[in-house]
């Protein structure tokens, strides 16, 4: 799953950041409003954790204008304002969830695990192209009556090729969906997740295909 953190405070960011790349999110970190928008509106993001005081354009500004465009990106609003009329008009004005500073970050990531489980409840049933089946709500794979649980890279990649079994995504596409900006990508990183994903679901299950990318086959 690819992140988008919007926070200008250097301490927490830095603290989130590698907290989510420790367990294997991509994470891009931008530190004010106007950067969120010009990276939403660039990127493929899985969920935004954003700050609501923020320089140039405040946070309820950003959730405004992301609802009002139609983006059902889910949102974390992670700020110091802990009144109750303040959670209210997050709540109300668009957010997913509201956590108020300071947190632990174990509670951090425990609130996006449950707001993208409910967001897959949301979205419809589990993802299938006949052969496999992902459940985005638990990361499981599941392929002839065998559950197996991926870990967050591995799911994201997977994700990314089971929206629309049988299109190609090439190496960047992926990468895009599973690295943030900053991260080293090793050259090999794709061929290592999809070489992990074959040995759980079996050799066949993803597709190379020469020169151009890697697919899942399309239901027979």
């Amino acid at each position: 799953m690819r992140v988008l953190l919007v926070e200008d405070d250097d301490m927490i960011g830095n603290a989130i950041q590698q907290a989510l790349r420790e367990a294997s999110y991509g994470v891009d970190w931008v530190v004010d409003g106007d950067a969120a928008l010009d990276s939403l509106a660039c990127n493929p993001y899985q969920m935004v954790l954003l700050d609501l005081g923020l320089p140039r354009r405040d946070g309820m500004s950003v959730l405004h204008t992301l609802r009002a465009a139609g983006r059902g990106v889910p949102v974390l609003v992670l700020t110091a304002r802990d009144a109750t009329e303040d959670r209210v008009a997050g709540l109300d004005g668009g957010a997913d969830d509201y956590l108020v500073k300071p947190f632990a970050l174990s509670e951090l990531l425990a609130r996006m695990r449950a707001v993208t489980r409910r967001q897959a409840a949301a979205v419809g049933p589990n993802l299938g192209n006949g052969v496999i089946t992902l459940d985005p709500a638990t990361h499981e794979a599941c392929r002839d009556s065998r559950q197996v649980r991926l870990t967050g890279r591995e799911f994201a990649l997977l994700q990314a090729l089971m929206v629309r079994p049988g299109a190609i995504l090439s190496r960047t596409e992926l990468e895009n969906r599973i690295y943030g900006w900053n991260e080293e990508v090793e050259s090999n990183a794709v061929e290592f997740l999809i070489h992990a994903l074959r040995k759980k679901l079996g050799a066949d299950a993803i597709k190379n295909v020469r020169g151009v990318g890697w697919m899942v086959s399309k239901a027979p």
